[in-house]
Protein backbone atom coordinates (compact mmCIF):
# COMPACT_ATOMS: atom_id res chain seq x y z
CA UNK A 1 0.00 0.00 0.00
CA UNK A 2 1.14 3.68 -0.73
CA UNK A 3 0.07 6.67 0.67
CA UNK A 4 0.45 10.24 -0.24
CA UNK A 5 0.46 12.84 2.31
CA UNK A 6 0.50 16.33 0.10
CA UNK A 7 -0.56 18.84 3.61
CA UNK A 8 -0.46 22.46 3.67
CA UNK A 9 0.69 24.07 6.94
CA UNK A 10 -1.42 24.11 10.45
CA UNK A 11 -0.56 27.96 10.53
CA UNK A 12 0.64 29.06 13.99
CA UNK A 13 1.37 25.15 15.55
CA UNK A 14 2.62 22.70 12.70
CA UNK A 15 4.68 22.88 9.38
CA UNK A 16 3.49 20.57 6.44
CA UNK A 17 6.32 18.15 7.08
CA UNK A 18 5.19 17.78 10.67
CA UNK A 19 1.29 17.18 9.65
CA UNK A 20 2.49 14.06 7.61
CA UNK A 21 4.91 12.67 9.92
CA UNK A 22 1.70 12.98 12.55
CA UNK A 23 -0.25 11.35 9.89
CA UNK A 24 1.73 9.09 8.79
CA UNK A 25 2.79 7.38 12.42
CA UNK A 26 -1.01 6.57 12.42
CA UNK A 27 -1.28 5.02 9.30
CA UNK A 28 1.42 2.71 10.02
CA UNK A 29 0.29 1.71 13.25
CA UNK A 30 -2.54 0.46 11.63
CA UNK A 31 -1.03 -1.07 8.98
CA UNK A 32 2.65 -1.43 9.22
CA UNK A 33 3.71 -2.23 5.94
CA UNK A 34 2.40 0.72 3.86
CA UNK A 35 4.53 2.99 2.13
CA UNK A 36 3.61 6.60 3.53
CA UNK A 37 5.09 9.63 1.31
CA UNK A 38 5.60 13.26 2.44
CA UNK A 39 5.01 15.61 0.03
CA UNK A 40 4.72 18.92 1.76
CA UNK A 41 2.80 21.76 -0.36
CA UNK A 42 1.60 25.24 -0.07
CA UNK A 43 -0.50 27.55 -2.11
CA UNK A 44 2.21 30.38 -2.53
CA UNK A 45 2.50 31.82 0.95
CA UNK A 46 4.64 31.26 4.09
CA UNK A 47 5.44 27.27 3.48
CA UNK A 48 6.43 27.93 -0.17
CA UNK A 49 10.15 27.84 0.50
CA UNK A 50 9.59 24.83 3.03
CA UNK A 51 7.74 22.81 0.37
CA UNK A 52 10.80 23.80 -2.45
CA UNK A 53 13.83 22.42 -0.11
CA UNK A 54 11.41 19.30 0.75
CA UNK A 55 11.06 18.53 -2.93
CA UNK A 56 15.36 18.66 -3.51
CA UNK A 57 15.80 22.37 -3.81
CA UNK A 58 18.86 24.04 -1.53
CA UNK A 59 18.15 26.89 0.64
CA UNK A 60 20.28 29.51 -0.01
CA UNK A 61 20.44 32.30 2.85
CA UNK A 62 20.19 35.86 1.99
CA UNK A 63 20.40 38.99 5.11
CA UNK A 64 17.57 41.23 3.50
CA UNK A 65 15.15 44.11 4.51
CA UNK A 66 12.46 43.42 6.82
CA UNK A 67 8.95 44.82 5.99
CA UNK A 68 10.05 48.35 8.34
CA UNK A 69 13.87 47.53 7.35
CA UNK A 70 15.25 45.78 9.54
CA UNK A 71 17.40 43.03 8.49
CA UNK A 72 16.07 39.59 8.67
CA UNK A 73 18.03 36.49 7.57
CA UNK A 74 15.79 34.88 5.12
CA UNK A 75 16.88 33.49 1.81
CA UNK A 76 15.64 32.01 -1.24
CA UNK A 77 15.45 28.22 -2.84
CA UNK A 78 17.20 27.18 -5.60
CA UNK A 79 17.48 23.84 -7.98
CA UNK A 80 19.52 24.62 -11.39
CA UNK A 81 18.86 27.95 -12.54
CA UNK A 82 15.02 28.27 -10.92
CA UNK A 83 14.86 30.18 -7.69
CA UNK A 84 11.84 30.22 -5.46
CA UNK A 85 11.09 33.34 -3.27
CA UNK A 86 8.82 33.33 -1.05
CA UNK A 87 7.76 37.11 -0.01
CA UNK A 88 6.24 36.17 3.33
CA UNK A 89 9.22 35.09 5.10
CA UNK A 90 10.67 38.73 4.20
CA UNK A 91 8.20 40.83 4.05
CA UNK A 92 5.59 39.59 5.42
CA UNK A 93 3.35 40.24 8.34
CA UNK A 94 5.02 37.47 10.56
CA UNK A 95 8.63 39.49 9.86
CA UNK A 96 6.66 42.64 11.76
CA UNK A 97 8.92 43.36 14.49
CA UNK A 98 6.69 42.73 17.52
CA UNK A 99 3.90 41.65 15.00
CA UNK A 100 3.07 45.37 15.55
CA UNK A 101 1.41 46.53 11.92
CA UNK A 102 3.17 49.24 9.61
CA UNK A 103 0.58 49.85 6.81
CA UNK A 104 2.20 52.89 5.92
CA UNK A 105 5.55 52.40 5.73
CA UNK A 106 5.69 48.47 5.42
CA UNK A 107 7.58 48.01 1.91
CA UNK A 108 8.12 44.72 -0.51
CA UNK A 109 12.11 46.06 -0.58
CA UNK A 110 13.33 42.78 0.84
CA UNK A 111 11.72 40.91 -1.60
CA UNK A 112 13.34 42.89 -4.48
CA UNK A 113 16.94 41.89 -2.52
CA UNK A 114 16.18 38.33 -2.79
CA UNK A 115 15.34 38.35 -6.13
CA UNK A 116 18.79 40.34 -7.06
CA UNK A 117 20.82 37.71 -5.33
CA UNK A 118 18.98 35.19 -7.06
CA UNK A 119 19.63 36.75 -10.43
CA UNK A 120 23.39 37.60 -9.16
CA UNK A 121 24.04 34.16 -8.70
CA UNK A 122 22.64 33.56 -12.39
CA UNK A 123 19.17 32.32 -12.01
CA UNK A 124 17.09 32.99 -15.00
CA UNK A 125 13.33 31.70 -13.80
CA UNK A 126 11.86 33.05 -10.76
CA UNK A 127 9.01 31.56 -8.92
CA UNK A 128 7.87 34.32 -6.11
CA UNK A 129 5.25 33.21 -4.04
CA UNK A 130 3.57 36.48 -2.70
CA UNK A 131 0.94 35.30 0.19
CA UNK A 132 0.89 37.01 3.24
CA UNK A 133 2.52 40.47 2.90
CA UNK A 134 2.62 43.01 5.15
CA UNK A 135 2.84 46.28 3.27
CA UNK A 136 0.52 47.98 0.41
CA UNK A 137 2.92 49.68 -1.63
CA UNK A 138 2.33 48.94 -4.78
CA UNK A 139 5.58 46.68 -5.22
CA UNK A 140 7.44 49.73 -5.30
CA UNK A 141 9.59 48.56 -2.89
CA UNK A 142 10.61 45.69 -4.59
CA UNK A 143 11.38 47.95 -7.98
CA UNK A 144 13.31 50.08 -6.29
CA UNK A 145 15.95 46.75 -4.79
CA UNK A 146 15.81 45.85 -8.57
CA UNK A 147 17.25 49.41 -9.78
CA UNK A 148 14.43 50.48 -12.22
CA UNK A 149 12.81 53.19 -9.72
CA UNK A 150 14.89 55.99 -8.85
CA UNK A 151 13.45 59.02 -6.97
CA UNK A 152 15.14 61.31 -4.59
CA UNK A 153 15.07 59.06 -1.43
CA UNK A 154 13.16 56.07 -2.84
CA UNK A 155 10.14 56.42 -0.73
CA UNK A 156 7.17 57.47 -3.05
CA UNK A 157 4.84 55.51 -1.45
CA UNK A 158 5.50 56.88 1.82
CA UNK A 159 6.28 60.34 1.76
CA UNK A 160 3.37 62.10 0.56
CA UNK A 161 5.28 65.55 0.25
CA UNK A 162 7.25 64.23 -2.34
CA UNK A 163 6.77 66.31 -5.32
CA UNK A 164 5.28 64.29 -8.93
CA UNK A 165 7.87 65.30 -10.73
CA UNK A 166 10.90 63.46 -8.59
CA UNK A 167 8.69 60.05 -9.69
CA UNK A 168 10.68 57.78 -12.39
CA UNK A 169 11.31 54.47 -13.58
CA UNK A 170 13.90 53.38 -14.81
CA UNK A 171 12.51 50.45 -17.37
CA UNK A 172 15.90 50.49 -19.00
CA UNK A 173 17.13 49.08 -16.12
CA UNK A 174 14.85 47.12 -15.34
CA UNK A 175 14.84 45.60 -18.69
CA UNK A 176 18.83 45.25 -18.82
CA UNK A 177 18.42 43.53 -15.44
CA UNK A 178 15.54 40.71 -16.11
CA UNK A 179 16.95 40.38 -19.55
CA UNK A 180 16.24 36.20 -20.38
CA UNK A 181 14.48 36.07 -17.13
CA UNK A 182 11.21 34.32 -16.14
CA UNK A 183 8.96 35.52 -13.70
CA UNK A 184 6.52 33.59 -13.20
CA UNK A 185 4.09 34.78 -9.43
CA UNK A 186 2.21 32.53 -7.27
CA UNK A 187 -1.38 34.82 -7.14
CA UNK A 188 -4.85 33.52 -5.67
CA UNK A 189 -6.59 36.47 -6.30
CA UNK A 190 -8.36 38.65 -8.80
CA UNK A 191 -8.34 42.03 -7.26
CA UNK A 192 -7.46 45.36 -8.85
CA UNK A 193 -4.79 47.53 -7.56
CA UNK A 194 -7.51 50.49 -6.78
CA UNK A 195 -10.92 51.07 -5.88
CA UNK A 196 -13.66 49.29 -3.55
CA UNK A 197 -11.71 46.01 -5.17
CA UNK A 198 -8.48 46.84 -4.96
CA UNK A 199 -5.07 46.09 -2.44
CA UNK A 200 -6.21 48.78 0.60
CA UNK A 201 -9.59 48.72 0.56
CA UNK A 202 -9.73 44.90 0.80
CA UNK A 203 -6.89 43.94 2.49
CA UNK A 204 -5.48 47.19 4.15
CA UNK A 205 -7.42 45.96 7.01
CA UNK A 206 -5.25 42.71 7.51
CA UNK A 207 -2.29 44.39 7.90
CA UNK A 208 -3.66 47.04 10.38
CA UNK A 209 -4.98 50.17 8.18
CA UNK A 210 -7.76 52.53 10.03
CA UNK A 211 -10.35 53.25 7.02
CA UNK A 212 -8.59 57.00 7.19
CA UNK A 213 -5.46 55.24 6.52
CA UNK A 214 -6.85 53.41 3.57
CA UNK A 215 -7.91 56.08 1.85
CA UNK A 216 -4.56 57.28 1.78
CA UNK A 217 -2.92 54.20 0.85
CA UNK A 218 -5.71 53.73 -2.13
CA UNK A 219 -4.73 57.53 -3.27
CA UNK A 220 -0.79 56.47 -3.40
CA UNK A 221 -1.37 53.13 -5.13
CA UNK A 222 -3.11 55.40 -7.94
CA UNK A 223 0.05 57.90 -8.12
CA UNK A 224 2.13 55.04 -8.50
CA UNK A 225 0.21 53.89 -11.24
CA UNK A 226 -0.11 56.77 -13.00
CA UNK A 227 3.86 56.99 -13.24
CA UNK A 228 4.02 53.37 -13.94
CA UNK A 229 1.61 53.77 -17.20
CA UNK A 230 3.63 56.73 -18.15
CA UNK A 231 6.80 54.75 -18.32
CA UNK A 232 4.95 51.55 -19.90
CA UNK A 233 2.84 53.09 -21.89
CA UNK A 234 0.46 50.65 -20.50
CA UNK A 235 -2.20 50.83 -17.46
CA UNK A 236 -2.42 47.98 -15.61
CA UNK A 237 -4.37 49.07 -12.40
CA UNK A 238 -7.50 46.66 -13.25
CA UNK A 239 -5.83 44.15 -14.27
CA UNK A 240 -7.31 40.54 -11.58
CA UNK A 241 -4.44 40.21 -9.79
CA UNK A 242 -3.01 43.94 -9.61
CA UNK A 243 -3.76 43.86 -6.47
CA UNK A 244 -2.40 40.72 -4.52
CA UNK A 245 0.41 41.46 -1.98
CA UNK A 246 -0.80 45.10 -1.38
CA UNK A 247 -0.01 45.40 -5.29
CA UNK A 248 3.04 43.47 -5.42
CA UNK A 249 1.44 42.20 -8.24
CA UNK A 250 0.74 44.94 -10.39
CA UNK A 251 4.44 45.64 -9.97
CA UNK A 252 5.55 42.15 -11.24
CA UNK A 253 2.89 42.31 -14.40
CA UNK A 254 3.58 45.61 -15.42
CA UNK A 255 7.35 45.81 -14.90
CA UNK A 256 8.72 42.41 -14.58
CA UNK A 257 6.40 40.81 -17.44
CA UNK A 258 5.84 38.42 -15.33
CA UNK A 259 3.30 35.32 -15.78
CA UNK A 260 0.09 35.08 -12.81
CA UNK A 261 -0.53 31.75 -11.99
CA UNK A 262 -2.61 30.24 -9.11
CA UNK A 263 -0.12 29.52 -6.12
CA UNK A 264 -1.06 26.12 -5.58
CA UNK A 265 -1.00 25.04 -9.31
CA UNK A 266 2.92 26.22 -9.22
CA UNK A 267 3.67 24.42 -6.02
CA UNK A 268 2.47 21.26 -6.87
CA UNK A 269 4.88 21.46 -10.25
CA UNK A 270 7.62 22.02 -7.77
CA UNK A 271 7.45 19.56 -5.90
CA UNK A 272 6.65 17.00 -8.94
CA UNK A 273 3.16 16.05 -7.47
CA UNK A 274 2.08 13.84 -10.12
CA UNK A 275 4.88 12.02 -10.08
CA UNK A 276 4.85 11.05 -6.43
CA UNK A 277 0.83 9.95 -7.58
CA UNK A 278 2.55 6.90 -9.34
CA UNK A 279 0.92 3.68 -7.33
CA UNK A 280 -1.10 5.78 -4.67
CA UNK A 281 -3.86 4.06 -2.99
CA UNK A 282 -4.89 6.87 -1.49
CA UNK A 283 -4.07 10.90 -1.01
CA UNK A 284 -3.99 12.91 2.38
CA UNK A 285 -4.32 16.46 2.12
CA UNK A 286 -4.85 18.88 4.95
CA UNK A 287 -4.86 22.38 6.16
CA UNK A 288 -5.29 24.45 9.43
CA UNK A 289 -9.16 25.53 8.62
CA UNK A 290 -11.32 23.71 5.77
CA UNK A 291 -13.70 26.78 5.08
CA UNK A 292 -14.99 28.94 2.21
CA UNK A 293 -11.36 29.87 1.15
CA UNK A 294 -10.88 26.35 0.66
CA UNK A 295 -12.95 26.30 -2.44
CA UNK A 296 -11.23 29.22 -4.05
CA UNK A 297 -8.11 27.55 -5.15
CA UNK A 298 -6.37 26.47 -1.69
CA UNK A 299 -4.38 23.98 -1.30
CA UNK A 300 -6.74 20.85 -0.39
CA UNK A 301 -8.60 21.42 -3.14
CA UNK A 302 -5.37 22.17 -5.54
CA UNK A 303 -4.23 18.47 -4.12
CA UNK A 304 -7.87 17.04 -4.79
CA UNK A 305 -8.28 18.32 -8.06
CA UNK A 306 -4.40 16.54 -9.28
CA UNK A 307 -5.72 14.02 -7.60
CA UNK A 308 -9.04 13.50 -9.19
CA UNK A 309 -6.90 13.58 -12.81
CA UNK A 310 -4.84 10.77 -11.75
CA UNK A 311 -6.16 7.56 -11.21
CA UNK A 312 -4.54 4.09 -9.87
CA UNK A 313 -4.51 0.35 -11.21
CA UNK A 314 -6.86 -1.74 -9.24
CA UNK A 315 -7.12 -6.11 -9.89
CA UNK A 316 -10.67 -6.33 -10.88
CA UNK A 317 -12.76 -9.43 -9.66
CA UNK A 318 -11.78 -12.68 -9.62
CA UNK A 319 -12.23 -14.08 -13.40
CA UNK A 320 -14.75 -16.48 -14.30
CA UNK A 321 -14.03 -19.33 -16.61
CA UNK A 322 -15.02 -16.85 -19.79
CA UNK A 323 -14.13 -13.54 -18.71
CA UNK A 324 -10.01 -13.02 -18.29
CA UNK A 325 -9.01 -11.00 -14.84
CA UNK A 326 -8.61 -7.20 -16.18
CA UNK A 327 -6.98 -4.32 -14.94
CA UNK A 328 -9.62 -0.98 -13.98
CA UNK A 329 -8.19 2.35 -13.43
CA UNK A 330 -10.16 4.63 -10.65
CA UNK A 331 -9.08 7.83 -9.62
CA UNK A 332 -6.93 7.99 -6.15
CA UNK A 333 -9.12 8.51 -3.44
CA UNK A 334 -8.81 11.96 -1.86
CA UNK A 335 -9.55 12.63 2.47
CA UNK A 336 -8.19 15.69 3.95
CA UNK A 337 -6.76 16.31 7.52
CA UNK A 338 -7.85 19.61 9.54
CA UNK A 339 -7.60 21.69 12.69
CA UNK A 340 -11.11 22.38 12.46
CA UNK A 341 -13.62 21.63 9.35
CA UNK A 342 -16.50 24.21 8.17
CA UNK A 343 -17.50 22.46 4.86
CA UNK A 344 -20.51 20.11 4.54
CA UNK A 345 -20.14 16.56 2.45
CA UNK A 346 -21.33 18.04 -0.46
CA UNK A 347 -19.00 20.69 -0.95
CA UNK A 348 -16.44 18.84 -0.14
CA UNK A 349 -17.04 16.41 -2.65
CA UNK A 350 -17.33 18.97 -5.24
CA UNK A 351 -13.56 19.99 -4.55
CA UNK A 352 -12.89 15.92 -5.07
CA UNK A 353 -12.67 15.04 -1.01
CA UNK A 354 -14.40 12.03 -0.05
CA UNK A 355 -13.93 13.42 3.62
CA UNK A 356 -12.64 15.66 6.19
CA UNK A 357 -10.98 14.01 9.46
CA UNK A 358 -10.87 17.26 12.07
CA UNK A 359 -9.04 18.01 15.30
CA UNK A 360 -12.22 19.09 17.10
CA UNK A 361 -13.93 15.66 16.26
CA UNK A 362 -11.51 13.90 18.92
CA UNK A 363 -11.05 17.30 21.07
CA UNK A 364 -13.61 20.06 21.37
CA UNK A 365 -11.46 22.39 23.11
CA UNK A 366 -9.33 24.15 20.41
CA UNK A 367 -6.65 25.61 23.03
CA UNK A 368 -5.11 21.70 23.36
CA UNK A 369 -5.74 21.21 19.38
CA UNK A 370 -3.32 24.05 18.76
CA UNK A 371 -0.96 23.06 21.52
CA UNK A 372 -1.11 19.24 21.44
CA UNK A 373 -1.77 18.32 17.64
CA UNK A 374 0.41 15.54 16.52
CA UNK A 375 -1.26 12.85 18.74
CA UNK A 376 -4.72 13.93 17.61
CA UNK A 377 -3.41 13.83 14.09
CA UNK A 378 -2.11 10.52 14.94
CA UNK A 379 -5.16 9.05 15.78
CA UNK A 380 -6.77 10.90 12.87
CA UNK A 381 -3.93 8.52 11.08
CA UNK A 382 -5.56 5.58 12.23
CA UNK A 383 -8.91 6.47 11.86
CA UNK A 384 -8.10 6.79 7.74
CA UNK A 385 -5.77 3.68 7.30
CA UNK A 386 -9.01 1.86 9.27
CA UNK A 387 -11.97 3.30 7.17
CA UNK A 388 -9.86 3.89 3.70
CA UNK A 389 -7.10 1.51 3.71
CA UNK A 390 -8.34 -1.80 5.50
CA UNK A 391 -10.93 -2.30 2.75
CA UNK A 392 -8.34 -1.49 -0.27
CA UNK A 393 -6.74 -4.38 1.60
CA UNK A 394 -9.47 -6.98 1.22
CA UNK A 395 -10.16 -5.40 -2.33
CA UNK A 396 -6.33 -6.71 -3.06
CA UNK A 397 -6.76 -9.87 -0.94
CA UNK A 398 -3.80 -9.07 1.18
CA UNK A 399 -3.95 -10.28 4.84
Amino acid sequence: MRVVVASDKFKGTLTSAEVADAVGAGVRRVHPDTTVVSVPVADGGDGTLSAAVAAGYTHVPVVASGPTGEPVSSGYARLGDTAVVELADVSGLVRLPGGIPAPLTATSYGTGELIAAALDAGCTRIILGIGGSASTDGGQGLIDALGGRLSGNNSALRDENLPESGLYVDTAALRRRLHGVEVVVACDVDNPLTGRRGAATVYGPQKGATPEQIVELDERLGRWADVVAEATGVDLRDTPGAGAAGGVGFAALALLDAELRPGIDLVLEMVRFREQLAGADLVITGEGALDEQTLNGKAVAGVAAAARTSSTTLPAAAPSATVPAAASSTPIPVVAVCGVNRLGPDQLRAIGVSAAYALTDLEPDVRRCIAEPEPLLEQLGERIAVRHLTMTRRERGIA
